[in-house]
């Protein structure tokens, strides 16, 4: 081929005229959904060593909590950092690594004998790994990616963070329960291990790696330059953002979206069935179920959100779910019923659904930092999930029920969305964080 004809190539795979029949970005968001659905598959095994670690080594459960919270807390709070590593670096480099540390901290449970070792492992090194796959990766490759759909792709790779949490924790259970901690562990690590040949030959940073336009877009978009001083970046783009109203609001919404979620029904919701007679493989299976609606209740919210007001969708998401919260404490019971059902149902559609119009509107409001400025409005997810985690308990200690954290958690969720409806728009021809 000679040098006309190949740059006649390029230059029509640049204006599209060539493309393959499925765009690339599709199966980057695929790899980008099986990653992330492994990633919280990963964060969902620490919960289940509690008992196991207690009768082995005589550990207290405060103090392999204390592992399991600091997992929680860097899972969001990495976040940011990695969005800006993924700036820096390229995505393909800071997920593989990613990887190999998840892998490298669950093999080495294998081996401990002490309870600052699974702090080190299980807290550390799985927290980081997770952290950097969390849904600010999600935003990264969707920003990326796509131009057009991005709600959508956002609503698939957020179902896949969620469900994957929830699903795999019936198979993992049985794994520790059958067959010990240590094989479930090992599981893990050798599952990380295997998804980093797929991520490094599959993934791409950026379309114009392949020669390929944004799905969506009308011109081709070369290919940034890397942005140095990553960890400067993340905190540069938080003084700015929370110079901000719309951050405060954002983030005050989602800390109650992770304290309704993960904080409250993941953490409490077992327990609280046990409490009324109810087997715990029972329970743990009706939050598998959650998970397998939740990839139904946000792909769906990812496409409303390409059509319609996403403050709008954020109101409706927290009324909805404040109002199944305070029914909850009369449906509680020893066997399924079909009001529980309909629960679990109900509120697997809307478990995060709250995400891609959260995310459209970070993008809305904070243009190129967005995945950045989402990261850090995950931490507070995390932060609100890990206090409702803590007071969940203490509120059961206290009152002998969970009854006054339901009311309260549907409470909250009402508040979110009054603060969902008064951010503001930013105005057409406005500079992002201004």
């Amino acid at each position: 081929m000679t040098q006309t004809t190949e740059a006649a190539a390029v230059e029509e795979s640049r204006a599209g005229t060539t493309p393959s029949r499925i765009h690339r970005a599709w199966f980057v968001a695929a790899v980008t959904f099986v990653t992330i659905t492994g990633a919280a598959a990963f964060r969902s095994l620490p919960g289940l060593l509690i008992d196991p670690l207690h009768q082995e080594f005589g550990w207290s459960r405060g103090t392999i909590g204390a592992a399991v919270s600091v997992n929680l807390a860097l899972y969001g709070v990495t976040a940011p950092f990695a969005a800006a590593l993924m700036d820096r670096f390229g995505i393909r480099k800071v997920v593989a690594a990613a990887l190999a540390v998840i892998a490298l901290g669950s093999a080495a449970t294998i081996w401990m004998t002490a309870a600052w070792q699974l702090m080190l492992c299980w807290g550390l090194l799985v927290g980081l790994g997770t952290g950097a796959m969390a849904l600010a990766f999600a935003a990264t490759v969707t920003n990326r990616w796509f131009t057009a759909r991005r709600g959508l792709v956002s609503g698939i790779l957020t179902a896949a963070s969620a469900s994957g949490q929830l699903v795999f924790l019936p198979l993992l259970s049985w794994m520790v329960q059958d067959h010990g901690w240590r094989p479930a562990a090992g599981t893990v690590a050798l599952a990380a291990f295997a998804v980093i040949p797929f991520v490094w030959l599959l993934l791409r940073d950026h379309p114009a790696d392949v020669g390929q336009k944004p799905y969506g877009a009308a011109e081709f978009v070369p290919r940034p330059e890397p942005v140095r001083g990553a960890a400067r970046r993340a905190l540069t783009v938080l003084a700015s953002a929370v110079r901000t109203g719309p951050f405060w609001l954002l983030a005050g919404t989602f800390a109650i979206c992770g304290a309704s979620t993960n904080g409250l029904v993941q953490t409490h919701f077992v327990p609280a069935e046990h409490d009324h007679g109810m087997p715990i493989t029972t329970a743990a299976s009706l939050l598998a179920v959650i998970g397998v609606f939740d990839v139904v209740g946000t792909i769906a919210s990812g496409w409303f959100t390409d059509r319609f007001e996403p403050r709008r969708l954020l109101a409706v998401y927290y009324a909805l779910r404040g109002l199944s919260l305070l029914f909850l404490p009369i449906l509680l019971a020893p066997a399924v019923h079909p009001p529980m059902i309909f629960f679990i149902v109900f509120y697997g559609l809307d478990w995060v659904a709250t995400v891609p119009p959260t995310l459209a509107l970070c993008r809305e409001q904070y243009g190129e930092d967005s995945a950045i400025v989402f990261g850090w409005v995950l931490a507070s997810h995390q932060i609100g999930a890990a206090l409702v985690a803590f007071l969940g308990g203490v509120a059961r200690d206290t009152f002998g029920s969970y009854d006054v954290v339901w009311y309260a958690s549907g409470a909250l969720c009402a508040a979110a969305a009054l603060m969902a409806l008064v951010i503001r728009r930013r105005p057409a021809g406005v500079p992002a964080l201004a």
